[in-house]
């Protein structure tokens, strides 16, 4: 069983700071859905709304189509999964997935019964009698996913779970995660700073910025059509350029800069902005482009294994990055040399500032 979560018009204040200011968004029944953002931006605490820890100042929280104003958070049907895990030590596995079950009354048998099922599902079927203590970073957040799944939510909420977790581990855990919700069919919501995680896993993502849904969509979208420049520039890098916009025609717009005019996409309606490119769609060369080039000098050389990442400087100071495909071929470009780096307009995009206007 799933629910689909619907926040309408929803802020909370803390004092005279407000935390989250006019979200609307709906998540859909078996949704895997990531709110993504820097710290403090609000996401823990719209995580806390839903869970029924705090209460929103304004605006209605539905789950499954029902306002869960005034319900105690034992009442509703989430079961939220915390960054410290917060398995209980002095019990066996077994007992940690089903305390849920024992508080409500459920017979010894049929909460060992339910726990093996639940330690199949997360892939340990062999570790009901073990200790919390016996068991690997990866293996105790599988522990607190089963525990959270026994007492059958209909919504899964997870803040940062991974965010101890070393890196390869993390990443791991990652398949794990969308591989387990999709078994269960649980809407997953899932807090996090790590645009890798929210783009890895979500069916769905929704940018912070100062309490504010910056965008919402799938995470392909929120790459490659950022909204606006905290989004552009929080997913993923980027080089970013101060300008003013010019002509404009069929989508593309002229882009006068300290290095050069250049010319990008540019959204209807967008009339002041910056130059956003990505890294990887930044070209190098001996010799200028057609457009949209600069004259540099590598300052910086570095092999990443699948990658190689140049950072380049103008004549006028200005640091440029682009990432270079290692395709085994070709020589590796030096540091010192003086080259030409370009870009494709319709691989760059002019695009306005957050919208962070209180309302």
């Amino acid at each position: 069983m799933s629910a689909g979560i619907e926040l309408d018009n929803v802020c909370c204040d803390f004092d005279s700071f407000r935390a989250v200011d006019h979200v609307n968004v709906t998540i859909q029944p078996g949704e895997f859905f990531s709110f993504l953002g820097p710290s403090g931006c609000g996401k823990t605490t719209i995580l806390r709304m839903i869970s029924g820890f705090t209460d929103p100042t304004k605006g209605v929280i539905r789950i499954g189509g029902e306002d869960v104003l005034g319900q105690r958070p034992n009442q509703r049907p989430t079961a939220l999964i915390f960054q410290n895990l917060a398995l209980f030590p002095l019990m066996p596995i077994w007992e940690n997935i089903s305390f849920g079950l024992e508080v409500r009354g459920v017979d010894k048998a049929t909460r060992r019964r339910k726990a093996e099922e639940l330690l199949a599902l997360v892939d340990l079927p062999d570790s009901a009698d073990k200790m919390v203590s016996q068991l690997s970073g990866g293996q105790k957040q599988r522990v607190a996913i089963a525990r959270a799944l026994a007492v059958e939510p209909a919504v899964m909420l997870l803040d940062e779970p991974l965010s101890a977790l070393d890196l390869k581990l993390r990443q791991h855990m990652r398949a794990e995660l969308r591989a387990i919700q999709k078994r269960t069919g649980v809407t997953f919501i899932y807090i996090t700073h790590d645009q890798g995680e929210a783009l890895a896993m979500s069916d769905r993502v929704g940018v912070m910025s100062q309490g504010r849904l910056q965008q919402v969509s799938n995470p392909r979208e929120i790459y490659n059509n950022p909204v606006n420049g905290f989004v552009a520039s929080f997913v993923g890098e980027n080089n970013i350029m101060v300008g003013e916009i010019g002509t404009r025609a069929d989508g593309v717009a002229a882009f006068s800069t300290a290095l050069g005019p250049f010319r990008a996409r540019i959204a209807e309606g967008v009339t002041t902005g910056k130059l956003y490119v990505r890294p990887e769609f930044m070209t190098l060369s001996d010799k200028p482009g057609a457009e949209n080039s600069v004259p540099v000098t590598l300052s910086e050389v570095a092999f990443e294994g699948n990658f190689i990442s140049v950072h380049a400087v103008t004549e006028g100071g200005t640091t440029l990055m682009a990432e270079i495909r290692n395709d085994g071929t070709g020589a590796l470009p030096q540091t010192g040399a003086a080259m030409h780096m370009a870009f494709d307009a319709k691989n760059a995009a002019i695009l306005p500032d957050a919208n962070v206007t209180r309302a």
